[in-house]
């Protein structure tokens, strides 16, 4: 049983090749590229959204922190589109895998890291060791941020893929439920439908949300660091 629960995670193969290169870029077609020449309500809807997001994960930084822009647009682009695709019949989620978002978390978490030592240097150190911290505590508080520290990215990369991974699972349980009370109760079967439409409802705020979640802590690695 537990096996075949999680299958749906498991990276799509034809003819022995994995399919996941090509169903992470999939999502990058659904974006318009920048054209002055066409406006539509779509490509309209889409700048008004870059200008909000822009707007609410820049508004802290300095002009450092401000050319890392493009990038984090990108960032919460790639992530929300990904999330979404996993929501489409017969599709699959690359943000379910742990490793794929320990791939973007480390890189992110070390280019901060390193931008903070190499333009605050004193700053980043300081954080390491508070201002009248007793001599007793200052080798133990040393090692508690530098763990803090070092679990940063990890803890970026498991909140991404459990909150997703939970929501899928279940309506994936809702979904053999509602099949096999199809054929029993048929009253039963609609109502765990309805159940399984406000879900997949809640399911696009959360993949939006947690993309927005992912990106605003790394804005915010990058603003303690620039």
């Amino acid at each position: 049983m537990t096996q075949n629960l999680f299958t749906i995670f498991n990276i799509p193969v034809v003819l022995g090749m994995p399919l996941a290169v090509l169903i992470i870029m999939f999502p990058s077609m659904l974006i318009l590229p920048p054209n002055n020449t066409i406006n539509n309500r779509f490509s309209s809807i889409q700048q008004w959204l870059v200008q909000l997001t822009l707007k609410q994960m820049m508004i802290t930084h300095s002009t450092t922190g401000r050319t890392w822009s493009l990038m984090l647009l990108t960032l919460i682009t790639f992530i929300s589109l990904n999330n979404l695709l996993g929501l489409t019949p017969y599709a699959f989620t690359p943000t379910t895998q742990l490793s794929m978002n320990i791939g973007m978390a480390i890189p992110l978490w070390m280019a901060t890291v390193l931008m903070g030592l190499r333009l605050k240097t004193k700053t980043s150190l300081a954080h390491f060791l508070p201002q009248g911290t007793p001599t007793l505590l200052i080798p133990m508080l040393i090692i508690i941020e530098t763990i803090s520290l070092f679990i940063q990215p990890v803890a970026l990369a498991v909140r991404l893929t459990a909150n997703i991974t939970a929501g899928h699972l279940l309506m994936h349980l809702l979904g053999t439920a509602s099949l096999t009370l199809l054929s029993i109760y048929l009253s039963s079967s609609l109502a765990t439908i309805i159940v399984i439409i406000l879900l997949i409802t809640l399911e696009l705020g959360v993949a939006l949300i947690q993309a927005y979640v992912f990106t605003l802590l790394v804005s915010l690695y990058l603003h303690n660091n620039s």
